[in-house]
Parts: structure tokens; C-alpha cells; sequence
């Protein structure tokens, strides 16, 4: 059942007598559960006897009784209850069942369809199920049902929780999904009775998850089903436009398609192949999505119509690919071969457009039997809800590693949402195959980036990455990659992946490995740095960490609603809580346990300075304002759940950001052996000429300088302002740098910026060379 479509409890028309109602609408159940399977039943009433007949087709007796106790059952918990079309809500499992076994599903994912509302809808425990049923068939009841149970602050993040749940669930047993995508296909194509609102929320839910996880799983069926019901729903005036395009289109073409069937299946007997060839007409939806996605008329969009060859084996493909091109010419660049490289869900055809009569583009797809029954059904197969995966196929290997995958991203991710962010970037079909240098084929999303095929190969890779060779040559990380480039990753012992990545990443392991591992890594670099603020501000009461008990921490996490001393840690180092506020705490409870009576004021020493080397990671940061460099006099900005920037004490902005709020303003100095490279900001004002922005670059390199950026702008036609981005040791280093700048012939000023303005700069270079 989905939220479209909650069950009405019928009202009794006898108030008084509500046992004589029931004990009639039991007996009216029971005569028709007799009843023989050719009677026609009345219309309000279900009956069995048509999933009977298609379960014993193909499954054992046994399980046929099995799923008639799970319709009895199922019978019994909805009595009373009627979907809002006012059909007996016993229709609605009755026909998801019936979806199932056009999949051919095992006897327990028959009775789970059967019964999967009644957790959800008639208060029906899960234990009981197991009782009656056996635990495998109330876990995919359980899997399905949705979380009712709990309280989500909004429905957005209900609707993600309950898409987690269900991946999830189909990470360790597919048979889940399978029957949600039929409840949800049931659901869409009775959603009339629902109101206009509600359905095209409904219709896009579904366009946008169970569509894509239908095609990723391969049931191609069901896909086109689900996005022509959903397009349907979402935009009707448009749909009703395109399909009376559609069928008048349809007649004129007729004439045409009817003469090229004629022609490929004389053309295909003459080459003594034997094949089925089929006319196939492309959906509402597809048309839509073709016009939308190349803004494109209905006129212009010429393959509406095509045909399918299904030949015996995958020789004969080729073979007849060859006597399809010797009767029409073949359109350039319209050759797809799916069956050396398949699709990600399996999928394998050769694809090719020909030029028909009067100039009409068809779409050809050739395959063979096996492949036309792997494109159609998917992975509803038997062997993906077995223990024992020793056997399996390219196809069933690749959709159990994705499956797996869900679970490694549940691992890394944080909340619902999150994840279903994650998943949702994995779901669209559109997919580019990548090479690795030993010739393995990895297929990514489209605009998918070195990053993602790292992460790809091993989450130690994605992490260790320094550098991409896209076909030999050195490229940028955010390169999008094509079909068929070949990607070699570089690693470095000590790479760690960086925030930027997750701007430009694709692929929903790749983000949500890279956010675990910031995550991990910002928490310890924030106690570690939490730690010293601490440290510092509690000198000030003349006060040492060592020396505080743990009963004074355990005063002070309660009242600060920290579940430990990291996390209380941790917050002071991100600036969620201030350490001087802090200090000031333990100071107080500290005197209190020492001497209960005589507790009075804390006497507050000068502020000692925190020591900083500039390697801290991302508790950490450079102000950008005025990058501060070692032996500059500076002070440190706690920000709010962003850690400690460093500023110049002289920078402008932090001089007026201080005034404003001094509590999150404290003293740095720097350790006596920083880091080796900091960033710093030089602007030369040059005269105009050829070859000086070069002269410059070779001055500032022969300096033992690195340029990391450059930028130009005119002053007026005679001079030019170069802006340098340029890392430096220290202070000295830095005047060596502008020394040689002043070498330089043509150059007029050197200026090192300053946060808020340059009204002092031009003294300060000077100064400094």
C-alpha cells in the first residue's frame, strides 16, 4: 500500500448489530473462497482463484496452498476496510501478487505481496507472521511495511527514511523492492481516485525513484510503465497532446513501416536467418524527455517508430547487422554496441538507425532470445534471493555488487536524507565506461570525474588520490570522463581527500566516502584543537586540565548536554561553545570541591596565547582576508561550527569583527617549527609591456617561490596590476620574494594586501624588503 491509498473502513449500516454485519460479510467471503474458479463473482468481492491458476503453473503444490493461507489470512485482517475507488481493499494485495508472478516469483514473495499491508494497516505484529508464515516471508512483509511507527520532524524526511529502509532491505533480499515496485505499479494505475494534489506528488515520487530503480534493476517493462503512468498523471494536458500526436503520426507512418517489415523480414530469409522481427513504438514519456532534452518539436523527432530482431545466437546478431546495413544505409554515429559493452542492469542489444523509405529514420534493435528475456525481466530471477551466489552470471555479479553497495553507503552516510541524496545519483540510467590500465571495463554516471573512478576501484584508492592520467596525460581531478577513456589513478602515502571534491563528484560512494572521512578526520583535529583552547583559556584561573577531576567534568558535560569530553572537546574546537565560558565552569566547580564555603569570585590572569604550526587540518584555517604568514603578529577568530580562523592582528577586518564580539577573539602565536608553505597574497604594479608578467614569473620562481595564482586587470592603458597568490616560508622568505620583485625592470610597486584594504601595505612591503 502506498500513502494514496489508505484503506476506508466500511460503516456498518446497522449500529446496533455490528456482529450480525461482519458474521454476513464472513459468510459472503467464505461462499465465494468455495466457489468454483469459473463462476463469476460478484463485483465487489476478490476472489483467488486467478493467482491460483497462474502459481500452479510454475510452483509446487505445496506453496499453492501456502499463498491461499495468505490470501485467508490477508481476507480476514482487511475485512471492513475498501480502497477509495470503493473496492474491497483485499483487491489491491490480491493484484500485486498477480503482478509477481508474471516475474515468476518464488512462493514466499507471493505470499509477503499477499500480506504486505497488514503490519501497516491492521495492527498485525510481526511475530505473529512468524508463527504462521515463517520468518522469511515476515521479513519482506516487514521490509516492505512503512515506518509509521516512528516520528520524523517532516515528510520529506519520512519519505527518505522509508526509501532507505526499503534499499536496504533489498541489499539483503531483492524479493522486497520487487514487490514494492508492484504495489507502486498497482497503486499508479488506479490513481484516479486520489485528488489532483496528491496524485502528481505521487507521480513525481515515482518518476524520480521506483522508475529508475526499476531500470537499474532491468525490468524495462515495468520502467516504461511506470514513467508513461507518471507522466500521465504529472503533466495530463501534455500527455494528451503528445498521445493524439502519437496515434496520428501512427497512421500516416503506416504505409511506410508496413513496406520496410516486408523488406527486413524477406531480406533477413534470403541471408537464411531465422528471427522474429517485431514493429515497437516509442513511448509517450520517451517523446517528451527527447523533445525537452534537445528542444525539439514533434515534427522533429523522427525515430517515434522502430523495430526489434530477436535471433537464435549472438553470431547471428552481427550477421544480421550486416544484411540490415546492406538494405538500408546506416545513420553515422547511430551504431551502439550493447553486447560487447552491456549496459550496468544487463542490458545487451546492438542499436542502429536506418535511413527508410522516403527518408524516414528507423531505429533498429537486434538481440537474441536470452537477451530479449533479460531486457524485459530484469533481475526477477530465482538466483538473487539465494545464499549461495558461487554461480553467477556478469549480469547477477554486477547487480549483487550494487546492492552490497547500498549497504557500504548506509555505513558511510549520516541521515535518510543523505543517503537517498547518495542513492538517488546512482538510480539514472545514463552511464559513460571507463578503462582501467589492464583493461577492465568500470561503468560511472554520466559527467562522472576521476574521483568517482577511484572510489570506484577501492575506498583506499578514492582517498590516497593525488593526480589522474586520462589517457596518458595529466589531467585535472574534476575532468569529466568519456566512454572509453582510459583512467589511471596516482596515490600519495599521505593524500587525504579534499572538501572540494564533493562539489563535483557524481557517484553516491564516492560522496558519501569522502564526507565519512572529513567527518572522522574533522572531528579529531577539532578535540585536538579544542583541547588547547582549553588549555589556554583555563591558565587564566590559573587552572591546569591535568589537574581537573572527574567529577568536575561530569558537572560540566551535564550542563552543557555533551555526551562526553570529546564531544564537549570537539564543539569548542568547531566554536559551538566558547572555552573561556568553559574554563570559567571548571574553575568554579573546582573551587566548590576544594573548599564548599569559601567559594567566591575567580581571580582571571592575562590571556596566554595558543600556539599554532599551520599543519592543524581543517580545525584550522588561514584567513583569506589577509593570509597571515609565520613571524606576522596574529590573532584567532573562534567561528561557529567552522573552528579557529587565523588573522594578521593588524588585518582591518578582524580589528572590526573583534570590537564587535571580543569573546570569540583570542590571542595565537606561532610555534617556533610551522609548516613549511603558506599561502600569501603579492600585487605588482608593472608598465605595460611585452614580456613582463613573464619577467615577473621568473623572478618570483628564482626566489625558491611557487605561483598557485595570477591575475590581471588594467589600471589604465600604460600600467598593469598583476594580483599573485604565492607561497612563502615565513616573513623572510616573503621579503626575499618582493626583493626580487624590485629587481625586475618595469615593475613600479609591490604590495602585500591587507584584510579590508591596502592603506598601509605599500610601507609594509617596503619594510619588508
Amino acid at each position: 500500500m502506498d500513502s494514496q491509498d489508505p484503506p476506508v473502513v466500511s460503516n456498518v449500516a446497522e449500529p446496533a448489530a455490528p456482529g450480525f454485519a461482519r458474521r454476513a460479510a464472513q459468510a459472503l467471503r467464505k461462499a465465494v473462497w468455495r466457489s468454483e474458479p469459473n463462476a463469476e463473482p460478484a463485483s465487489a468481492v476478490a476472489t483467488v482463484a486467478t493467482l491460483t491458476d497462474r502459481v500452479k503453473k510454475y510452483l509446487p503444490s505445496a506453496d499453492v496452498q501456502k499463498i491461499k493461507d495468505a490470501f485467508r489470512f490477508s481476507d480476514e485482517a482487511h475485512l471492513g476496510q475498501f480502497r477509495r475507488s470503493g473496492a474491497p481493499y483485499i483487491t489491491h494485495p490480491l493484484a500485486v501478487a498477480e503482478i509477481l508472478t508474471e516475474w515468476r516469483l518464488d512462493g514466499a514473495a507471493i505470499q509477503a505481496a499477499l500480506l504486505h499491508d497488514v503490519i501497516e494497516d491492521c495492527g498485525v505484529e510481526q511475530a505473529r507472521l512468524i508463527e504462521r508464515f515463517g520468518s522469511t516471508v515476515a521479513d519482506l512483509v516487514d521490509g516492505v511495511s512503512k515506518l509509521d511507527r516512528l516520528q520524523f520532524s517532516s515528510t520529506e524526511q519520512a519519505q527518505a527514511e522509508n526509501f532507505r529502509k526499503m534499499l536496504l532491505a533489498m541489499a539483503r533480499d531483492v524479493r522486497v523492492m520487487l514487490i514494492k515496485l508492484a504495489d507502486r505499479l498497482h497503486n499508479m494505475r488506479t490513481l484516479e481516485a486520489v485528488d489532483s494534489e496528491r496524485r502528481r506528488r505521487i507521480a513525481r515520487e515515482t518518476l524520480e525513484i521506483y522508475a529508475p530503480i526499476a531500470h537499474r534493476l532491468g525490468l524495462n517493462t515495468l520502467f516504461r510503465e511506470l514513467e508513461e503512468l507518471s507522466f500521465e498523471h504529472l503533466y495530463p494536458l501534455r500527455y494528451q497532446v503528445l498521445n493524439r500526436a502519437v496515434l496520428a503520426a501512427r497512421g500516416n507512418r503506416r504505409e511506410v513501416l508496413g513496406k520496410m517489415m516486408v523488406a527486413v523480414r524477406k531480406s533477413l530469409s534470403d541471408a537464411k536467418l531465422r528471427a522474429e522481427v517485431q514493429g515497437r513504438e516509442k513511448t509517450v514519456y520517451g517523446i517528451y524527455r527527447k523533445m525537452a532534452d534537445k528542444r525539439l518539436s514533434f515534427s522533429q523527432v523522427l525515430d517515434i517508430y522502430g523495430f526489434r530482431v530477436v535471433v537464435d545466437t549472438l553470431a547471428q546478431c552481427y550477421l544480421a547487422l550486416g544484411t540490415l546495413h546492406s538494405l538500408y544505409k546506416p545513420v553515422p554515429g547511430k551504431f551502439k554496441d550493447y553486447i560487447a559493452i552491456p549496459k550496468v542492469n544487463g542490458y545487451q542489444s546492438l542499436h542502429t538507425t536506418l535511413i527508410g523509405p522516403y527518408g524516414t529514420p528507423v531505429e533498429f534493435q537486434i538481440r537474441t532470445k536470452d537477451m530479449h528475456h533479460v531486457a524485459e525481466t530484469g533481475v526477477a530471477a530465482h538466483w538473487l534471493y539465494k545464499d549461495d551466489d558461487s554461480d553467477l552470471s556478469e549480469l547477477q555479479s554486477r547487480t549483487h555488487q550494487w546492492l552490497q553497495s547500498l549497504l557500504e553507503i548506509q555505513r558511510q552516510t549520516g541521515d535518510s536524507s543523505e543517503f537517498l541524496e547518495h542513492i538517488k545519483v546512482d538510480l539514472f540510467p545514463d552511464k559513460v565506461y571507463i578503462f582501467t590500465p589492464k583493461g577492465r571495463i568500470v561503468a560511472l554516471p554520466r559527467d562522472a570525474t576521476p574521483v568517482d573512478f577511484a572510489y570506484s576501484i577501492h575506498t583506499d584508492v578514492g582517498n590516497k588520490t593525488v593526480a589522474a592520467r586520462i589517457n596518458n596525460e595529466i589531467q585535472p581531478l574534476r575532468t569529466q570522463l568519456k566512454n572509453g577513456d582510459m583512467v589511471e589513478i596516482v596515490t600519495g602515502p599521505e593524500a587525504k581527500p579534499n572538501p572540494a571534491w564533493v562539489s563535483f563528484v557524481r557517484t553516491g560512494k564516492a560522496r558519501s566516502e569522502i564526507r565519512h572521512f572529513l567527518r572522522t578526520m574533522k572531528f579529531g583535529e577539532s578535540v585536538e584543537l579544542g583541547e588547547r583552547l582549553l588549555a589556554q583559556a583555563a591558565q587564566q584561573f590559573s587552572l591546569a586540565l591535568s589537574d581537573i577531576g572527574e567529577e568536575q567534568w561530569s558537572k560540566v558535560l551535564k550542563q552543557s548536554d555533551n555526551k562526553s569530553r570529546e564531544d564537549l572537546l570537539a564543539d569548542i574546537g568547531l566554536g559551538r561553545k566558547l572555552p573561556a565560558v568553559v574554563a570559567r565552569q571548571l574553575a568554579l566547580d573546582s573551587a566548590e570541591s576544594e573548599d564548599p564555603q569559601s567559594a567566591g569570585p575567580i581571580a582571571q590572569a592575562s590571556q596566554v596565547p595558543v600556539v599554532v604550526r599551520g599543519t592543524e587540518g581543517m580545525a584550522v584555517q588561514m584567513a583569506t582576508c589577509c593570509h597571515p604568514i609565520p613571524d606576522d603578529a596574529i590573532v584567532g577568530h573562534i567561528r561557529k561550527g567552522q573552528g579557529l580562523a587565523v588573522h594578521q592582528a593588524e588585518c582591518l577586518h578582524a580589528q572590526r569583527a573583534r570590537r564587535a564580539d571580543p569573546d570569540r577573539w583570542i590571542e595565537l602565536q606561532w610555534a617556533k617549527d610551522p609548516a613549511s608553505n603558506f599561502t600569501v597574497g603579492v600585487d605588482v604594479s608593472a608598465l605595460n609591456e611585452r614580456g613582463v608578467l613573464g619577467r615577473i614569473a621568473v623572478a618570483i620562481a628564482e626566489a625558491e617561490s611557487n605561483i598557485l595564482n595570477v591575475h590581471l586587470e588594467d589600471e589604465d592603458a600604460r600600467l598593469a596590476l598583476i594580483h599573485f597568490k604565492i607561497q612563502v616560508h615565513d616573513r623572510v622568505h616573503l621579503a626575499r620574494v618582493i626583493r626580487a620583485l624590485r629587481r625586475v625592470k618595469n615593475v613600479q610597486q609591490i604590495v602585500r594586501p591587507r584584510g579590508g584594504g591596502t592603506s598601509n601595505a605599500r610601507a609594509h612591503a617596503h619594510d619588508l624588503a
